[in-house]
């Protein structure tokens, strides 16, 4: 299977999970086993020297786990508020339709830790920014961010290219 076979199995669902938001469903590729693991290899294809591979709840942790077995790294998941069982590092973004506090255990990497941070979906930028604050606060490096599908007319990729010019920001699907 071609990567833009996979890709074309992503569907639209509108007005979830309030009306005007357009959801970009990934559940029928992940549930495709060829097109789950076209997608994981491709991602990986981007970079393998990290050390550890952070996923963003919910569904950045399906795709960023499968890489780090994959890519023999680290998993680190960084989760909602409240999630996680031990002592965390909490930061709070704006979304394009509401606000969010993200967190990360404090002990998740070793001070330079190269980390590849992956999400489903870049759209204002806010989620990645604060998910890349958090693995800078415990020391580690972003070494690049993944995203499945990118929003086109969002500003977030611009968002984070301002911010953090060093770390290169990588989609495989704009819509």
């Amino acid at each position: 299977m071609k990567l833009d076979n996979a890709l074309s199995l992503i569907r639209d669902i509108p007005d979830y999970p309030q009306p005007g938001i357009l959801f970009r469903d990934i559940t029928p590729l992940l549930a495709d086993q060829t097109a789950f693991e076209v997608v994981t290899e491709s991602l990986l294809s981007f970079d393998r020297s990290a050390s550890h591979i952070a996923g963003i709840e919910a569904r950045g942790f399906i795709l960023a786990s499968a890489m780090a077995i994959k890519g023999g790294a680290g998993f680190v998941p960084i989760r909602k508020a409240g999630k996680l069982p031990h002592a965390v590092f909490s930061q709070s973004y704006s979304l394009e339709y509401g606000s969010a506090t993200l967190e990360i255990h404090q002990d998740a990497l070793i001070t330079s830790s190269k980390v590849l941070l992956v999400d489903d979906v870049l759209a204002t930028g806010g989620t990645i920014g604060a998910a890349i604050e958090l693995i800078q606060r415990l020391g580690g490096q972003v070494t690049h961010v993944l995203a499945l599908l990118e929003i086109s007319g969002l500003p977030g990729r611009e968002k984070l290219n301002q911010k953090y010019p060093q770390i290169q920001v990588t989609s495989l699907l704009v819509s």
